[in-house]
């Protein structure tokens, strides 16, 4: 079933679940997120990392943390459901911003709980070898879309995680990204030391022929 909603294109990609922090600076998307506190609407950030606005993420205001005297504000919102544009309108309704006819997609629910459970390891482990990170409380996920922008995926990457409709896809797709990252982090790290060891005076074990 499709509906109406504002769009507000950005270049990033927002996952239903993530928390999103924006600064709004600009008239058009100021008079959007005004008439959203007003009315009590939603927006639709619509993912323009490929240069089309096709997909993007439903979200709700969830605080306005900071207003400035000229009309700037410090939001922070909250990712509710993937959508699919229909009609994109630019302007639209006699607005200053955009909009148009958007459709919901609905995601089958075929978690593999095995998968889930090898993506948090895999996640632990990243964060073992990235070191001065804290590794973040993966405890209580469900989804790849709760931690998915910060497993080091590039902006069209996290796109294809948001284009797919079963999270055994995501989870799978994210799984083969961390076994790929992981060991280039540990060949640089290994790089790295003997990088330092060079020019030191070693002790090294004679040779036995």
């Amino acid at each position: 079933m499709s509906t109406e909603l504002p769009i507000f294109p950005l270049n990033i990609v927002a996952f239903p679940g993530e928390g999103v922090n924006l600064h709004i600076f600009e008239p058009r998307y100021k008079q959007l997120i005004r008439d959203c506190l007003d009315e009590g609407l939603t927006f639709g950030i619509a993912s323009h990392v490929l240069n089309k606005v096709e997909l993007g993420t439903e979200v709700k205001i969830v605080e306005v943390t900071k207003e400035y005297s000229d009309g700037r504000m410090d939001i922070k919102t909250l990712g509710l459901r993937v959508f699919e544009v229909i009609n994109f309108q630019n302007p639209w309704r006699e607005k200053l911003y955009a909009g148009g006819t958007i459709q919901f997609l609905e995601d089958e629910n075929d978690k593999d709980l095995s998968e889930l459970v090898r993506f948090k390891e895999l996640v632990i482990e990243l964060f073992g070898w990235l070191g001065e990170l804290e590794t973040p409380d993966i405890s209580g996920i469900n989804s790849v879309f709760e931690i998915g922008h910060k497993i080091g995926l590039k902006p069209e990457e996290e796109y294809s995680l948001l284009e797919m409709r079963k999270e055994s896809e995501r989870l799978q797709f994210a799984i083969d990204h961390l076994q790929r990252l992981i060991p280039a982090l540990e060949r640089a790290q290994n790089a790295q030391d003997r990088i330092k060891q060079n020019g030191h005076f070693k002790h090294l074990d004679p040779l036995e022929f």
